[in-house]
């Protein structure tokens, strides 16, 4: 299965960072919950790990949140190739405006 890895540079404690990014994924399980199906996360400190679907497609992958940068390894199926540019610039776009 493809990766898609981006890293995401910021400014913000740690803690800061990741309380941000656990607040948008809580509003995300809602706000998108005809399109994000079965999200699960499991947080291990500064490390998040997650699996689900979108639109009918099984994705994972790993959040890291550093001291001064966030980085995301998300697997796609083959399926989603096609929109994989798509996919890494809306969660870097999403990801610069949270950590901002």
């Amino acid at each position: 299965m493809p990766n898609i890895n981006i890293s995401i540079p910021h400014q913000l404690p740690p803690e800061q960072a990741l309380t941000r990014i656990k607040d948008f994924i809580a509003q995300a399980k809602t706000q998108y919950s005809n399109e994000i199906g079965n999200l699960q996360e499991n947080w291990n400190g500064h490390v998040g790990t997650f699996s689900g679907s979108a639109r009918g497609l099984s994705v994972s992958g790993i959040l890291t949140v550093e001291a001064s940068v966030v980085a995301v390894e998300l697997t796609i199926p083959f399926a989603a190739m096609l929109f994989k540019g798509t996919i890494e610039s809306g969660i870097r776009d999403q990801l610069t405006k949270l950590l901002s």
